[in-house]
């Protein structure tokens, strides 16, 4: 993977180049490769794949230390605006978001370090979206905060969500312990 830049709101939010080829048999995507252990991967790695429908929100979720978790996001499928709020309170850019717009027809993928709240919205009438996660998902350490929060532009209307970020709390209200 080629580093192809930061987050200009947001030093910390990376994004990396990967591979499409493309023939007349169809496409092979190399999304993630490198090694991993210099981007805060190690051996506890999952891998998700989660397809959703048009205007879904899913987010925007974040694990609580020593559980955090970096994300390895790319968009297989369809296109989405994928968004990330700096939870670590002694961050000079604590309560900062950013978002960039991912779609199948890109080779980027975004790299979001622990500390950070993250989510997306489906700009498509679906999208399907592969995340390369540094560690388990903890149901304990496990956060989150409403789409509602900060005035994010989230690109869609009526958005759909789960009942479970319907009721995460605003960000000003938020139970983050990341210092």
């Amino acid at each position: 993977m080629i580093h192809i830049g930061n987050s200009s709101e947001i030093p910390d939010i990376k994004f990396y180049k990967g591979k499409i080829f493309k023939d007349h048999r169809g496409i092979f995507e190399k999304p993630f490769y490198a090694n991993l252990d210099n981007m805060g991967f190690d051996e506890n790695l999952e891998i998700i794949v989660s397809k959703s429908n048009k205007n879904v929100i899913r987010g925007l979720h974040f694990q609580n230390p020593p559980k955090g978790i970096n994300k390895l996001i790319y968009c297989i499928e369809g296109s989405i605006r994928d968004v990330f709020v700096d939870m670590r309170k002694s961050s000079p850019t604590f309560g900062k978001y950013h978002f960039k717009d991912l779609s199948s027809e890109d080779d980027v993928s975004i790299l979001v370090p622990k500390g950070f709240a993250h989510g997306y919205s489906v700009l498509s009438e679906n999208a399907t979206v592969l995340y390369l996660q540094s560690g388990i998902f903890d149901v304990e350490a496990e956060d989150g905060i409403s789409y509602k929060s900060l005035n994010i532009d989230w690109g869609i209307d009526d958005p759909v969500l789960s009942d479970k970020d319907l009721n995460l709390n605003l960000f000003d209200k938020n139970n983050s312990l990341w210092n």
